[in-house]
């Protein structure tokens, strides 16, 4: 919905410098330009509002009761906003370091893994950005991302972290239900987990079973979920079997929250990546700590 009615906003910002100095020359020297521009952007601010807001003598001026109204409105504003700018721009600063990837990444991979960064380098802020469905890597407001590539985006340095295996999973209670996973013709009677078509560079089931060289089934039951990392949750919550990526993956398998009920693995050539635009300065120190940190992960494959 659009806000409104809104005041000319250029107007906000010399009528609270005159206001808070009570005088047009003071606010015209604080905000570098003439005292006849202050005037002219109150008035142009009285004539939309109907009212004044200012007492003018030859002397002095003071705020009408609207004025010192609209004063204290507008000042809590600008100062909210100013103090949200000040916490976005601080992050460009040398000791933070921005990283964006996709929430699937973010939670199941990175996420378990920053602490120990954290606790080897206190003097870094990290800041960790999830988008999906990224159309153009090289926009992404990030030092770095971690991203699925099908295909190695164009215009960008991409390092690989680790290949792409998928593989069944499930937890041991849905497994125990269901021994019959342990051959591919038992999935037709267990629930799938999908995920849905949103995910376009994701293998689905029938492509998995496709590249496999397995004829296609057709499951009892499916439970479409557009989000990766729900998705593995509801395996753990023992809800059905999902398709799983390696490395996203490494956690559950290891505490026995999830397991593999079969030995079937479909290795691609897509790949995890690590993805830095060329066009940016070379990395700050902070960025460079952190890029070495990563490729130094025990799960990371990259030469």
């Amino acid at each position: 919905m659009k806000i409104q009615p809104l005041p000319p906003l250029h107007s906000l910002v010399a009528f609270e410098s005159a206001a808070r100095h009570l005088s047009f020359t003071l606010a015209a020297k604080e905000l570098n330009v003439t005292q006849g521009a202050i005037s002219r952007q109150v008035r142009l601010l009285e004539d939309y509002l109907g009212k004044a807001l200012f007492t003018r003598t030859t002397r002095s001026m003071s705020l009408t009761p609207t004025g010192t109204l609209y004063f204290d409105t507008v000042r809590d504003c600008m100062l909210h906003l100013a103090r949200t700018t000040g916490e976005i721009r601080q992050w460009r600063g040398d000791q933070q370091v921005t990283v964006a990837t996709s929430t699937a990444m973010a939670s199941l991979w990175l996420l378990p893994k920053v602490a120990e960064f954290q606790r080897q380098h206190e003097e870094i802020d990290l800041r960790i950005i999830a988008h999906d469905h990224v159309k153009d890597y090289s926009r992404l407001e990030s030092d770095l991302s971690l991203y699925y590539c099908h295909t190695p985006p164009k215009g960008m340095e991409v390092t690989p972290l680790f290949s792409e295996e998928i593989f069944l999973v499930c937890s041991p209670a849905y497994l125990a239900r269901h021994p019959q996973l342990a051959t591919v013709e038992g999935l037709a009677s267990c629930t799938w987990l999908w995920l849905e078509d949103s995910q376009r560079d994701w293998i689905g089931w029938p492509e998995w079973f496709k590249r496999l060289g397995q004829e296609p089934i057709t499951p009892k039951h499916r439970v479409n979920i557009n989000s990766y990392s729900m998705l593995i949750q509801s395996a753990i919550s023992g809800q059905g079997v999902a398709l799983a990526w390696n490395k996203l993956v490494d956690d559950p398998l290891s505490t026995g929250a999830l397991v593999k009920p079969n030995d079937l693995v479909l290795r691609t050539d897509a790949q995890f990546c690590l993805l830095e635009n060329p066009s940016e300065r070379g990395p700050r120190e902070s960025v460079r700590l952190f890029r070495d940190w990563l490729m130094a992960q025990p799960s990371v494959q990259a030469g």
